[in-house]
């Protein structure tokens, strides 16, 4: 007769390391001992702990878009392109996770945000430091927009910095320069903390580099990086307008902004705008 014995549901685990006594574990490696106590409600409100978990983890993926933003604009000034077209790739993939995201706080029903929204105070996303880190090396630059971290020394040392440095387009723009491309020197030297505008000589690059992408191939795989940037950034703004509208309709936000007056407003910005405004003319 065939031995028709079952192995033992533990027999999977031979080998496995199970004694964390005197190494580290898993857990350990995470910090997850602070990751996981840092959900503190400040209701009684069951649906409370779905909205920090939900601005949490927003904050850890843009901690690692800044990572990766800062560092691709890094590798551009030193002309190390082929890394930074990776780590703007990647940006992007985490732009289309948190832009599904909204999905899961968009369960939360009116009256349900109601039952905590006044234990907020005046707690805002307005106010994150690292959304505006990440606003500001992309270009959006808007010095009013530190106010809310004179507080903060630490913050405001960070966002101050994106603000008065080049941003990730301005480095692309000096390494077009460097390649020959004839720009104005604005967009090689000016102050770097002032709104961003679209600037004509830099359009005429990209349509050059556009006319003819066999010839411009890496200028052009950059081009269009940035767009796919652009894009997924636009699509995770609307997404955020549309489940706050979801939530809390036209009333004032709990920073004091017009609420989705004030994200609509977001839409209209163009954060590369001649590679939109070439597509046009070419």
């Amino acid at each position: 007769m065939s031995d028709h014995s079952q192995p033992s549901p533990t027999d999977h685990l031979a080998g496995a390391h199970l004694d964390f006594s005197k190494e580290m574990s898993y857990g350990d490696y995470l910090g997850l001992d602070g990751i996981l106590t840092a959900q503190r409600p400040r209701s009684t409100s069951h649906n409370e702990m779905l909205f920090i978990v939900q601005h949490q983890t927003t904050e850890l993926w843009l901690k690692l878009m800044l990572h990766e933003l800062t560092a691709a604009r890094d590798c551009i000034k030193r002309d190390e392109v082929s890394p930074a077209l990776k780590m703007m790739a990647r940006v992007a993939r985490i732009l289309e996770v948190l832009t599904q995201a909204w999905t899961i706080l968009s369960t939360l029903t009116p009256s349900e945000y109601g039952e905590f929204r006044d234990a907020l105070g005046r707690a805002s996303g307005f106010q994150s430091h690292q959304y505006r880190m990440v606003e500001f090396i992309l270009g959006n630059k808007n010095a009013v927009m530190m106010e809310p971290h004179r507080h903060h020394a630490e913050r405001l040392r960070g966002v101050s910095e994106l603000l008065q440095s080049p941003s990730l387009y301005d480095e692309i723009a000096r390494w077009l320069a460097r390649k020959g491309f004839a720009l104005d020197r604005w967009c090689i030297e000016r102050d770097w903390s002032q709104p961003y505008r679209r600037n004509e000589s830099l359009e005429a690059a990209w349509r050059r580099v556009y006319a003819d992408t066999g010839r411009y191939w890496d200028f052009y795989e950059l081009g269009e990086k940035l767009v796919d940037l652009e894009d997924g950034f636009r699509q995770w703004r609307f997404r955020h307008v549309t489940t706050v509208e979801r939530i809390i309709g036209y009333k004032r936000g709990t920073g004091g902004t017009s609420g989705v007056a004030y994200l609509k407003q977001a839409l209209d910005i163009q954060l590369f705008p001649e590679l939109w405004h070439v597509r046009t003319t070419l």
